[in-house]
């Protein structure tokens, strides 16, 4: 594992979860942080330096959880010594960045997986069997919405520096989504705001996109304004389509309305004790994702968000940054 930050720790008791996996080694650029990570979960080796853990150790594969300016770095490091690779999310600050990485695993033959959660989350993924299954017809039109007011900036103050914050933080999550719910798009246009007067980046954007034949509203929001009922981190979705409709809405509640009325369950998310309560629906669904891309490395199934797929969600994002300031309609 290289990273012993924020979210290391929830990725490494998901990696727990799943049978036959076992890390060896943390890497740190500040040693103590990874030893104390070390010591929690019982790895036995930490390295403050990653060319020498990469040469050192016996790997099948590294999963990278560190800044996103680093990113590409260790990528370019593990392809060079051919050792598959997993990625967090964003994959890269930048689309030639992201582009570039997903080539230098190409040219050396290295698997690259991107930890793309989001869409594995237990909600979401009975959403997609809702449309798989033709319940509601044929979708025409849907909406997306992760508008918060959660104080972000509390637990995770690096957000404030970020120069692009929101379509890199949360719409890498949420236009995937969007792809992974109805196909590849054909345009978009955003517009973006800055809320909060203290920080670098955008905290508030709003991308609309054409996908195959569907027009789809991605809603983002981390204004930290007064809502009546706070659902951070649940994900809203409405999708009509031309015998019904679904909507994903509070507490996990799928609503799927046709002709015959409306049917109505729960679909929460499950309950591991590692995982903050507050994040469930997020943290669980790290364990999924994993297994699934456990199983492309062991040649078991297909890996869901290769670098290869995700890069399709990298162009979503830098595409809407370029509609923002060109306020012009991007075309893919």
């Amino acid at each position: 594992m290289l990273g012993a930050g924020f979210w290391a720790r929830f990725q490494l008791a998901a990696w727990r979860e799943v049978d036959g996996v076992e890390c060896v080694a943390i890497y740190n650029r500040t040693r103590p942080k990874a030893e104390a990570l070390a010591q929690e979960f019982g790895v036995p080796t930490v390295y403050d330096n990653a060319a020498a853990m990469l040469r050192e150790e016996q790997l099948d594969f590294v999963d990278i959880i560190t800044d996103v300016d680093t990113h590409s770095q260790f990528v370019h490091l593990a392809a060079e010594h051919k050792i598959p690779v997993i990625c967090q999310k964003p994959m890269a600050p930048s689309l030639e960045d992201a582009e570039q990485m997903v080539q230098a695993c190409h040219d050396t033959k290295t698997p690259l997986f991107i930890h793309e959660n989001w869409r594995w989350q237990t909600p979401i993924r009975q959403l997609k069997r809702v449309l798989d299954e033709g319940q509601i017809g044929k979708p025409f039109r849907a909406r997306l919405d992760m508008v918060s007011g959660f104080p972000v900036f509390i637990n995770q103050p690096f957000f404030k520096h970020l120069e692009q914050f929101i379509l890199t933080d949360m719409g890498s999550h949420i236009l995937d989504v969007a792809r992974f719910l109805f196909g590849e798009a054909q345009s978009l246009y955003c517009q973006t705001q800055r809320v909060h007067p203290d920080i670098k980046g955008e905290d508030v954007a709003t991308v609309m996109m054409k996908m195959q034949e569907v027009t789809v509203l991605c809603e983002m929001g981390y204004a930290e304004n007064y809502l009546e009922k706070e659902a951070f981190p649940q994900t809203f979705i409405f999708v009509e389509g031309d015998k019904g409709s679904v909507e994903l809405g509070p507490d996990y509640w799928i609503r799927v309305t046709t002709a015959e009325g409306t049917h109505s369950r729960r679909y929460p998310p499950p309950r591991y004790a590692w995982a903050d309560p507050a994040y469930d629906v997020v943290q669980s669904s790290i364990v999924p994702c994993h297994q699934n891309l456990l199983g492309a490395l062991r040649g078991e199934g297909e890996a869901e968000t290769t670098g290869d797929d995700n890069l399709k969600t990298v162009q979503l994002v830098f595409g809407a940054y370029c509609s923002a300031q060109s306020e012009q309609v991007i075309h893919f």
